[in-house]
């Protein structure tokens, strides 16, 4: 998670330290995720990065808590939103309440960056 981070903030040009936080390490819990949230809510935005299954697991209860008032069977499974390796969710955070912006999946962030990576002029051969 740390080396995504690191190339993240080397693609984007950003220079400030990046937090290593213990929310999103295998042995923490929801509670510690809303607490790195709460920590950094001044900000305007944030890139978190992390692994399964605690990304996906947190991610899809925070969205679940904006629909906390439908009735929910204490033997359903935790939310989850799928997530595989290498996923862009974005999601917005207003007064705790979750809303998803976008998903994007691994294939086409391959396929963003490749088209961004080219150069724009023509290439010619020199003969």
């Amino acid at each position: 998670a740390l080396q995504t981070a690191q190339l993240v903030a080397t693609e984007t040009g950003y220079e400030a330290k990046i937090l290593h936080s213990n929310a999103l390490a295998p042995a923490a819990g929801f509670a510690d995720f809303l607490s790195l949230l709460d920590e950094h809510s001044e900000r305007e935005n944030m890139l978190v990065v992390g692994h399964s299954p605690n990304l996906p697991l947190f991610t899809g209860m925070l969205l679940a808590r904006a629909g906390a008032n439908q009735p929910n069977p204490a033997s359903a499974a935790p939310p989850q939103i799928r997530l595989r390796k290498g996923s862009l969710a974005r999601l917005t955070l207003t007064r705790g309440t979750a809303s998803l912006q976008s998903l994007v999946e691994p294939r086409l962030v391959r396929a963003l960056y490749s088209t961004s990576t080219k150069s724009s002029r023509r290439k010619t051969s020199r003969k």
